[in-house]
């Protein structure tokens, strides 16, 4: 095995150093005597030799069972993840890999790697390395390619992201106001009413609005699960201005969610508007419910039981206005109010009486 640390003497002074053949460092050894130099020489030397034993022993086991254990590198676990995945998630992985903080650990060995070779990635990157070196992390460990964690749970730093606020309706106004191109204006005001994710709304189709029943019904992107929610007057008007045959948006559909967000940011960069992108809608659709007193059960069937948006809206966000006990006294009295809890039955009284004596 080659040594890590060489041993050579200056001429000015007559002292012995020790340089790093990896790093090219120097250090002095702070003495003129040869057989001291030499014993500090192979202690350094002896320090680095055995964790490399250690790991060439390692490697010669797991070779057994794993033929690239000795070769796989991070950039193979990326491109593994990126074959796994489908549609817009092999997209989101494939940009991930491309990110510049993993640069450092691209080429390096899985099994060579250290815990400080990660915090370094985490260090220089973003809450998208974070998310996504974590996966990765956990993937290798999965796939047997890790022995163990790199980063214990608990010790990985936290997510942070950044808070999203709900679009209001006067800036919702103010973009359907501005908005000149007419299929883009009718799909911003469908993400209002019905508070779906960009691409649930830009892939609706006509068959999936029940005119009858007036309900839209549709699969959701993410999860799979079906959302239908019932429609008022107001959104079969937008409707009724759309196609009534294949996609609603025929071009909001064909295009990636990163462009229908880009055309978004630049409507409200052109208005002024600040801290808002099209998955605010969901927001201001969760706080409205809450605030008009809209079931949180039935939030959570529109847009999705672990819906963020309903998390916080329904938990401290939106503001609500308790009505008084008086005025559902009075709707109670007008039959308008339902009881939760209806009063058992009393039992019948079949004229034999019973005696508290006995």
């Amino acid at each position: 095995m080659k040594r890590r640390f060489i041993l050579y003497r200056r001429k000015l002074g007559g002292v012995f150093y020790v340089e790093d053949t990896q790093t090219r460092k120097q250090e002095s050894l702070g003495t003129k005597n040869r057989a001291e130099a030499v014993s500090l020489l192979n202690a350094r030397n002896e320090s680095v030799r055995q964790p490399q034993l250690n790991l060439q022993i390692a490697k010669a086991y797991l070779a057994g069972t794993d033929s690239g254990v000795s070769t796989r590198t991070w950039q193979n676990a990326l491109d593994t993840i990126v074959e796994t995945k489908i549609g817009s998630t092999q997209d989101r992985w494939r940009r991930a890999a491309k990110e510049t903080a993993l640069d450092s650990i691209r080429h390096r060995i899985i099994l060579e790697t250290q815990a400080e070779h990660l915090l370094a990635c985490l260090k220089a990157g973003t809450v998208s390395t974070n998310v996504h070196l974590r996966k990765l992390h956990n993937f290798c460990l999965s796939m047997n390619w890790l022995p163990w964690p790199l980063i214990p749970k608990r010790l990985w730093p936290e997510v942070r992201f950044k808070e999203r606020r709900a679009i209001t309706s006067e800036e919702h106004q103010l973009i359907i106001a501005r908005e000149k191109n007419p299929e883009r204006r009718s799909f911003y005001e469908l993400c209002w009413h019905l508070g779906g994710s960009q691409t649930d709304i830009a892939n609706l189709k006509a068959e999936d609005i029940d005119w009858p029943n007036q309900t839209i019904a549709y699969a959701r992107q993410k999860t799979g699960s079906l959302a239908m929610i019932h429609f008022g007057p107001d959104i079969e008007a937008i409707l009724r201005r759309l196609n009534s045959t294949g996609y609603l948006f025929p071009y909001l559909q064909s295009v990636r969610s990163g462009d229908r967000a880009t055309e978004f940011k630049q409507r409200c960069d052109g208005l002024g508007i600040k801290g808002v992108s099209l998955h605010s809608y969901r927001y201001a659709w969760a706080e409205r419910a809450k605030t008009c007193g809209y079931p949180e059960r039935f939030a959570q069937e529109a847009l999705g039981h672990n819906s963020k948006a309903v998390h916080r809206s329904y938990s401290r966000k939106a503001k609500v206005r308790l009505p008084s006990l008086e005025s559902y006294e009075k709707q109670n009295m007008e039959g308008r109010i339902i009881p939760l809890c209806q009063p058992p039955p009393k039992p019948e009284n079949n004229g034999h009486s019973i005696s508290a004596a006995g």
